[in-house]
């Protein structure tokens, strides 16, 4: 696969990066062993250390747990894989961790429908991305990879067609440096298609409202709502 290009600084900043993710689920956990196998150092932020998704991600020496709080507090990134309907009051209660930090969120927020699938949008006329970047002014958010089932984000590469991976975002250099970051998971450039600013995660965040009919159709098989061109 050809190596995402990246300038001196996206280099130096690889070799240096900690990163923090807040919520050891199936996504946080994927993420973090991906991560830590590119070469990063990753705390995986847990609030039970012997849930399956952390013991699985424990398997990997590299990665490191802590508290919420210890997570934000000591990681140059951190990427919310927190569930988007809490994320919102999780987050703000850690605004002073998270001052001068990148966030990278990867979550949508929706209420469950009655069969526990995603269904209405938290934030209609919004987003959640919106909505924490304006609880967090201290933070450089950028909005990726919500729009594809979670074992995609670290495996775009097993799709029979390439995927796409949106970036949001009113910091161009966070969306450079995350831009980076979805080269560690596989992510060709061709791939990635930056969107502009934040307000455009609201168009992002919307694609989940297909999600839960696909998934009704055609079961819990990896996809992505992407791109042809």
């Amino acid at each position: 696969m050809t190596q995402h290009p990246r300038s001196p600084h996206l280099k130096e900043h690889h070799l240096m990066t900690s990163i923090g993710i807040l919520g050891a689920g199936r996504v946080g956990a994927n993420l973090a062993g991906k991560l830590a196998a590119a070469g990063h150092h990753v705390t995986l932020g847990v609030r039970d250390r012997d849930s399956p998704a952390a013991l699985s991600a424990g398997t990997a020496p590299q990665i490191a747990f802590a508290d919420h709080r210890t997570t934000a507090r000591t990681a140059d990134i951190v990427i919310n894989a927190t569930p988007g309907h809490t994320s919102l009051a999780h987050l703000a209660d850690l605004r002073a961790e998270l001052s001068g930090k990148l966030l990278v969120d990867v979550s949508n927020a929706t209420h469950d429908a009655d069969d526990g699938l995603p269904g209405d949008l938290c934030y209609p006329g919004s987003s959640l991305a919106e909505q924490l970047q304006a609880t967090l002014p201290d933070s450089r958010v950028v909005k990726t990879l919500n729009t594809m089932l979670f074992m995609v984000m670290t495996a775009p590469e097993t799709l029979a067609t390439p995927p796409t991976a949106y970036l949001s975002g009113d910091d161009q250099n966070a969306k450079e440096t995350v831009a980076g970051l979805l080269g560690d998971l596989g992510w060709q450039p061709g791939w990635i298609e930056d969107l502009g600013g934040i307000t455009t995660a609201r168009a992002t965040e919307a694609m989940i409202l297909l999600v839960p009919h696909v998934l009704r159709r055609n079961g819990f098989k990896p996809f992505a709502v992407s791109l042809a061109r």
